[in-house]
């Protein structure tokens, strides 16, 4: 059966794309009008302004397009909705945002203390794989997909993990302590390790693990969360089957594959770009070092 039985507000949510809208407006007034208001400010590159656009657009594909309500309709699409927004946006904020502008939202007195506790490798690695393994515990999966205020609280919550776990690894700012070296390899590699028992439970799991996919009641109230009330009240609804044809242990199983794979071409992407950024500083230094042996000493 096709998507457009739940109409254009469940398949697009028009809404949250004009919300999403008015942040990039924001983001380029801050960048461009708005930045002589921020102490030490500069000129945002194209590259910075094309990475923030990207986060965006990427969160609206996996909250505000189908693609949001198909992952409440087959497991495999929700968790690639998981790994689009907590594996793949926050690198692209995080890189988008200049340092300017990030010293002016966390060095406050209140937000600075919490960011240093949070952004903390080890308690960072703790809170991400651990909300987010949580959240994917049956019983707690099947009540959060069915009330929009924990629905809306646990994601909330599973994505400052998410870019707290990413802090370390990618923040720019000079002066905020973050990981060099090899132990950035390290922590990538933990955060893999940490991430697998979730997705092997799904993986390896025999029967359907969540009833938001196999009982047709608890699906309707999941759908709740995406397709208007009005809209979802007029439809004739029996179970996910209506529109997907993979068996549903077959889907679960796809979707850990599904997730352990994106964490694997992610992680192996930022690996590259920690190495190539470090090859380059360097260069730059041996660079330096060169001149400076090669430059003539002063006459006394």
């Amino acid at each position: 059966m096709s998507f457009d039985i739940f109409g254009f507000r469940a398949l697009w949510s028009p809404y949250f794309f004009i919300v999403l809208l008015v942040i990039v407006a924001i983001y380029f007034l801050i960048i461009g009008p708005w930045r002589t208001k921020f102490k030490d400010s500069s000129p945002v590159s194209n590259k910075q302004k094309l990475l923030f656009v990207t986060a965006i657009l990427f969160i609206y594909i996996s909250k505000g397009s189908p693609v949001d309500l198909l992952g409440h309709i087959m497991f495999s699409a929700h968790m690639t909705q998981m790994a689009i927004l907590y594996l793949v946006v926050p690198p692209f904020i995080i890189l988008g945002v200049p340092d300017w502008l990030w010293r002016s939202i966390i060095y406050r007195p209140v937000i600075k203390p919490i960011m240093k506790v949070l952004t903390n490798p080890i308690i960072a690695l703790i809170v991400f794989n651990g909300v987010f393994s949580l959240y994917h515990v049956p019983l707690v999966f099947d009540f959060v997909k069915t009330d929009s205020l924990y629905h809306a609280i646990m994601t909330t919550a599973i994505f400052i993990g998410a870019m707290c776990m990413w802090w370390p690894l990618l923040n720019t700012l000079s002066d905020w302590k973050s990981l060099t070296g090899i132990k950035k390899v390290g922590y990538i590699f933990a955060d893999g390790v940490l991430l697998t028992p979730a997705c092997a439970l799904i993986i390896f799991a025999n029967d359907p693990l969540y009833l938001t996919y196999s009982e047709p009641q608890a699906w309707i109230n999941a759908l709740q969360l995406c397709v208007p009330a009005d809209m979802l009240s007029g439809l004739n609804l029996t179970g996910p089957d209506m529109f997907n044809t993979l068996p549903l242990v077959e889907d679960q199983q796809l979707g850990g594959v599904l997730m352990k794979i994106i964490q694997e071409i992610v992680y192996g992407t930022i690996l590259a770009y920690i190495f190539f950024k470090w090859a380059g500083n360097e260069r730059r230094r041996d660079e330096l070092e060169l001149k400076k042996n090669l430059s003539p000493e002063p006459v006394k």
